[in-house]
């Protein structure tokens, strides 16, 4: 089915390596993060149609294809319902040769300083979180990632980043209101609450929620009205896309992308590698950066 190469030149055979257009398929819905994460599982993924070569390579070469382009089509989506690489990957799969996206990427520089950190401040292993107040998975993920962090109470420290998506609507205030929250020293606390309550973060209730967890809210109220913390969740949203987060929630294990399901059976064995390996394999800034800040 797969088009001749003879008429092409080395350099065009590869341009699907590198190319940010991928034929006729429309790209033009997706951020430039979003479209990024497409691009990657699509050039790493067999097509299903036995053609031997990648999902992207063969919708440039094989115009005919209908296979890749059903196969774009489910990629495309699962990175817009914020799915993993590993969970679009098994939705694509109709090849038994098809290829699994690795459970840790390459390590990447992710700046902490100044985030907000649990966990003791010598622990082994690094969990970078970037993760949106309003998004059910990241809800859900929150008691996954206490389970971790009991289990592994002297080696594991979790790093709080902003990660708020643009479809959700509330979830660049509370992003700005967990920061005020944490000026006064209560920024788990408000996680807590703001998490449990993903579908109700209206302003009257964070501020009553503030009340009730016993903060300054003329303070609180003032600091949320003045935007004073919009530069710190902006920062966090450019250092997360930097990393290649696309969706939420994105955890980075000393510095290397997960891209598994977050539970304590699926994270263990990836945890005792890194224990294992002292971390040898650095997380740059987000390893030598991270202060414990108990207080918030």
């Amino acid at each position: 089915m797969a088009l001749g190469l003879s008429a092409q030149t080395p350099d065009a055979a590869d341009s699907w390596k590198t190319s940010e257009t991928l034929g006729d398929v429309d790209l033009s819905s997706l951020t430039p993060v979003q479209k990024k994460a497409v691009l990657k599982i699509l050039r790493e993924e067999d097509c299903s149609c036995q053609c031997g070569m990648k999902t992207a390579e063969c919708v440039m070469k094989d115009t005919n294809c209908s296979y890749s382009r059903a196969l774009a089509k489910v990629a495309i989506q699962g990175v817009k319902d914020g799915k993993s690489l590993i969970e679009i990957s098994k939705l694509m799969d109709a090849s038994p040769k098809a290829h699994r996206p690795k459970v840790l990427e390459a390590p990447v520089t992710i700046p902490v300083d100044g985030s907000p950190v649990r966990g003791p401040a010598d622990a082994k292993i690094t969990l970078v979180e970037f993760s949106d107040f309003e998004c059910p998975f990241c809800s859900s993920a929150v008691k996954q990632v206490d389970i971790v962090m009991a289990a592994y109470p002297k080696d594991v420290k979790l790093i709080y980043k902003q990660f708020p998506l643009s479809m959700h609507p509330h979830a660049q205030f509370a992003a700005e209101a967990s920061l005020a929250a944490r000026e006064q020293g209560k920024f788990w606390e408000m996680y807590e609450v703001l998490f449990k309550n993903f579908q109700r973060l209206s302003r009257e209730n964070v501020l009553l929620w503030a009340k009730q967890l016993g903060l300054d809210v003329d303070k609180f109220k003032a600091d949320i009205d003045s935007r004073k913390f919009k530069a710190v969740v902006d920062k966090d949203l450019a250092d997360g896309e930097a990393a290649g987060v696309y969706g939420t929630p994105a955890f980075y294990i000393n510095g290397k992308q997960y891209n598994g399901e977050v539970s304590l059976a699926a994270l263990k064995p990836i945890l005792a590698a890194e224990l294992k390996g002292e971390t040898k394999e650095a997380t740059g800034e987000a390893k030598k950066e991270a202060k414990p800040v108990t207080a918030n």
